[in-house]
């Protein structure tokens, strides 16, 4: 049984890897050097001819990095990798928290060691020589070290508290352990901006002016409270603008780039604004944190259901069952229902997308949404002709064209 499943494992694998392929494929038989009649307006040819080559030169890049990891990952699994760490942590200890922390922590950070120089050509070499990046060597590497921190204070933390439930509570684990998941997530859903962005970034509250005049006037007018307007210093990393909206209740927020303030007018600021209250306003963001909480659910159902069986320990070459060693395990296994799953997130957020777009269209300006949209689009040399199979993989936002056509057809 075991065998199988590790045949199961390395299966998925390969089929992961090859539909990725084939996705890039499709994606480059949609490159076209003509540029769309809606963008002729604010596109010429020589920008449109460098968005062009910025798309080739990332899909390249994507591929070294995926042909990477997917042969390091076989490797791993082909040369029992995973069980030879797990008989160096058996080594230093045989305490079951311990053990997870020791495994996973070897692991994530010989993971991202590793994908330090494939991140460093990302940001140094291809970002730069298209202009984007804004990132310093130490900014860089203080990333990378407040990230480290960061997933062994919090996801050291969340993994100790999972192995504990599991070794004191049996078969009420997956419902223990999914209430106190739970729990965290509403509270980083309040609480992300607050505590973990200020770590990499500065946020300051928008100063009064014409911006926030027109942003209160507007956020007045279709009854939406808003008393937390922030900038956050987006060029500290990169020249790309963008927007969010963050936080639940009296903690909610909206946030914009300094990238995005410097490059668009105040009208079409105000209607990325009420962008990003129509998805508040649809409660998008409300449905988003029910449905993720209850993907965790199942994801911690159907694991509770496996992990006392020791053939999924043993399908990574381990000489004793493990906790660790059988979670490793089912995430591998669990991988095509959570493609499945990202799917069926992404053809709702695409929706949204195009809900919150309508909302905006409705309540302020669709020619000041739509010339936001496609200077954000310009300034970010975003992709104009995705492949629809690309898109329906891995689109979470519509691409410019789509939302243009959904816009005007709006009016």
């Amino acid at each position: 049984m075991a065998e199988i499943i590790f045949y199961i494992i390395v299966g998925f694998l390969i089929f992961d890897y090859i539909l990725e392929r084939i996705l890039d494929y499709l994606n480059s038989t949609y490159w076209s050097d003509e540029l769309p009649a809606e963008l002729t307006d604010i596109y010429d040819a020589e920008r449109y001819k460098k968005s062009q080559q910025y798309i080739r030169v990332s899909q390249k890049f994507s591929f070294l990095v995926e042909t990477f990891s997917f042969i390091l990952m076989l490797g791993m699994l082909l040369l029992s990798g995973f069980a030879f760490v797990d008989d160096l942590v058996r080594s230093v200890t045989i305490h079951p928290i311990w053990m997870s922390l020791l495994f996973f922590g070897i692991l994530g950070l010989a993971a991202d060691i590793v994908s330090i120089p494939f991140s460093w050509y990302g940001t140094f070499v291809i970002e730069e020589r298209f202009g984007f990046n804004k990132t310093t060597v130490k900014t860089f590497f203080l990333d990378k070290v407040k990230g480290w921190l960061l997933s062994g204070i919090i996801g050291g933390g969340i993994l100790s508290l999972v192995v504990w439930i599991y070794e004191m509570s049996g078969s009420w684990f997956w419902l223990i352990a999914w209430g106190v998941i739970t729990g965290f997530t509403i509270f980083m859903s309040m609480f992300y901006s607050n505590l973990i962005v200020p770590l990499f970034n500065k946020q300051k509250p928008l100063e009064e002016g014409e911006l926030r005049s027109a942003i209160e006037k507007y956020a007045a007018s279709v009854g939406f409270k808003l008393k937390n307007i922030f900038v956050i210093d987006g060029s500290r990393r990169s020249s790309k603008g963008n927007a969010y909206f963050t936080g639940l209740g009296p903690r909610k927020r909206i946030v914009l780039y300094d990238t995005l303030i410097e490059k668009h007018s105040t009208d079409e600021l105000v209607a990325v604004l009420a962008h990003e209250v129509g998805h508040y306003k649809k409660k998008h963001s409300l449905k988003g944190i029910v449905i993720s909480i209850l993907q965790t659910g199942l994801m911690l159902f159907i694991l509770s259901l496996f992990l006392k069986s020791p053939y999924l320990s043993e399908a990574l070459g381990a000489s004793e069952p493990s906790f660790h060693m059988s979670l490793l395990a089912f995430g591998l296994l669990y991988s095509p229902l959570s493609l499945i799953i990202g799917l069926a997130m992404n053809v709702m957020s695409r929706k949204h997308e195009y809900q919150a777009d309508r909302y905006s269209a409705d309540t302020y300006d669709p020619d000041a949404l739509s010339l936001a949209l496609k200077k954000l689009s310009v300034d970010n040399l975003s992709n104009l002709r995705p492949h629809p199979v690309c898109v329906f993989f891995h689109y979470s936002h519509p691409p410019l064209l789509k939302r243009l056509e959904a816009i005007e057809n709006s009016e």
